[in-house]
């Protein structure tokens, strides 16, 4: 599974961090071999502008963690929408739940994050969500429920919260090992391109 995620990367072209802090050290297959996977991978090769926004569709849905309906269905919205295109798919994909226990730094990948909150691992206002996709809101409270905090994948998390620095729209009690929204982003952090998918779907 680590060897399929990482060829994902590879093939994209850009480091997803889908195998949490493997992608920033050394060992990240990205680093060591930054050609496309397989035998012609060394090779340049021109894309097209349709292979440009597929490339990028790629990118957030790995990223994400998404299938192809869900990813589907953020872009459709958003261009039904009334708000900015833009706002309104970083808005989809920066409050679910996954994304927000990994920024909060419970989790070191999305991945892991939707492990735990399927396995009943996390709280929103004190209440048990297993659902990965879950959209949380300004105020809301997530945290690690009581009855959780002692099992092997947070057993060092109060030492690694104390060097950690979440994103400025989410707040974090290193202590109580809880978080607070306080905003939704305007940027996302990864290497993709929004507009570019929004072309994608609008064609």
């Amino acid at each position: 599974m680590l060897h399929v995620k990482e060829k994902k990367e590879r093939a994209l072209g850009t480091k997803l961090f889908l195998k949490g802090e493997r992608c920033g050290s050394s060992k990240c297959a990205l680093t060591r071999r930054s050609y496309r996977p397989g035998m012609h991978g060394k090779k340049r090769k021109n894309i097209s502008e349709y292979g440009h926004q597929l490339l990028e569709k790629q990118k957030i849905k790995y990223s994400y963690g998404l299938n192809e309906t869900q990813i589907k269905k953020i872009f459709q919205e958003a261009l039904k929408s009334s708000a900015n295109i833009k706002d309104f798919v970083i808005k989809e994909l920066e409050s679910r739940l996954d994304n927000v226990a990994f920024k909060l730094g419970f989790a070191p990948s999305r991945r892991v994050a939707r492990q735990l909150i399927s396995h009943g691992h996390i709280a929103v206002n004190n209440k048990k969500v297993k659902v990965p996709s879950y959209k949380v809101n300004i105020g809301d409270v997530i945290s690690i429920r009581p009855q959780s905090k002692n099992i092997t994948n947070f057993k060092d998390l109060e030492n690694n919260l104390k060097k950690y620095q979440p994103p400025t729209w989410l707040f974090l009690d290193k202590e109580k090992m809880e978080g607070k929204v306080l905003a939704f982003p305007q940027e996302v952090d990864g290497q993709f391109d929004i507009n570019v998918v929004v072309d994608y779907y609008a064609r």
